[in-house]
């Protein structure tokens, strides 16, 4: 097995992979979705009764219910560095909550305004402050007021969406795409260039050839229009994967580990194999 990177940007990559199974390419897909580790809020604590600034008072309400609120905030990205934090579980705290297995964050906003993601401040390190600053969480009018305090811990997707790290995660067998030379330069044939919908196909010379195959969407227009001059197929061996992340790792990041996590299912799934033999 191989992987073929063909595009890796911060959030959004694509490769191929090589070589495999369509057993192993859902088994890569799966990993992505749901077993990635990654921080976000599980805990939030608001602020009751009035809270004073600028020798003001204000009341401590929103429009929306605190439930709604914090729903909100454990939707929102949380950096996640695999060298730093670890699952509260795993921890040497034994599950009580420090620097290596919580990050926290404090929210505290004055209204009239649209409270956002942004205003969130981790507690300790800045480095741990969200990337994406323009989500809104809620609305507040003159004389409302926020205080939260909010705890981000790891998890995976296995457990609740907020801790789901890869997005629109999914993959296809690799076009296959033959075109008969002898009709290449025929009418019928070249007509594939316009009817195709992704633009697969380009004249060159006179003939009928191909330009982006892994835009292919198996359609099969062109073999219907080139009356069988043009065939598509699939390679059952070689995938092509298209994916996104939320932010909170990389794109790279979410594709290193859901490697090291097959590899090491595997590994243990050997030596299971091995003890029972």
């Amino acid at each position: 097995m191989e992987i073929e990177i063909l595009e890796m940007e911060e959030m959004k990559g694509c490769f191929i992979l090589k070589d495999s199974s369509p057993a192993m390419a859902n088994a890569l897909r799966r990993t992505m979705l749901t077993s990635i580790p990654k921080m976000a809020i599980d805990k939030v604590e608001f602020h009751l009764g009035p809270i004073m600034m600028d020798d003001k008072e204000y009341e401590s309400v929103t429009p929306l219910f605190d439930e709604i609120v914090a729903h909100r905030l454990g939707m929102v990205p949380v950096p996640t560095d695999h060298q730093l934090f670890s699952f509260q579980k795993d921890c040497v705290c034994g599950g009580e909550g420090c620097p290596n297995c919580t990050i926290m964050y404090s929210l505290n906003k004055i209204g009239p305004c649209t409270v956002l993601s942004g205003d969130m401040m981790p507690l300790g390190n800045p480095d741990l402050a969200v990337k994406d600053h323009f989500i809104p969480l809620v609305e507040l009018t003159d004389g409302q007021a926020v205080l939260i305090y909010a705890t981000a811990v790891m998890g995976t997707a296995k457990e609740h969406a907020k801790w789901q790290a890869a997005f629109g995660v999914g993959y296809k067998y690799l076009p296959v795409i033959s075109i008969d030379e002898k009709k290449a330069g025929e009418p019928h044939v070249l007509k594939c260039e316009s009817i195709c919908p992704r633009g697969v196909f380009e004249v060159k010379n006179g003939n009928l050839k191909t330009k982006d195959t892994l835009n292919c969407n198996m359609c099969r227009d062109c073999e219907n229009t080139s009356r069988g001059a043009v065939s598509v197929g699939a390679d059952d061996t070689n995938f092509y994967f298209k994916y996104e992340t939320d932010g909170s790792l990389t794109a790279k990041q979410v594709l290193d580990k859901a490697t090291e996590i097959l590899s090491k299912q595997s590994e243990e799934a050997f030596a299971h194999m091995g003890e029972a033999l």
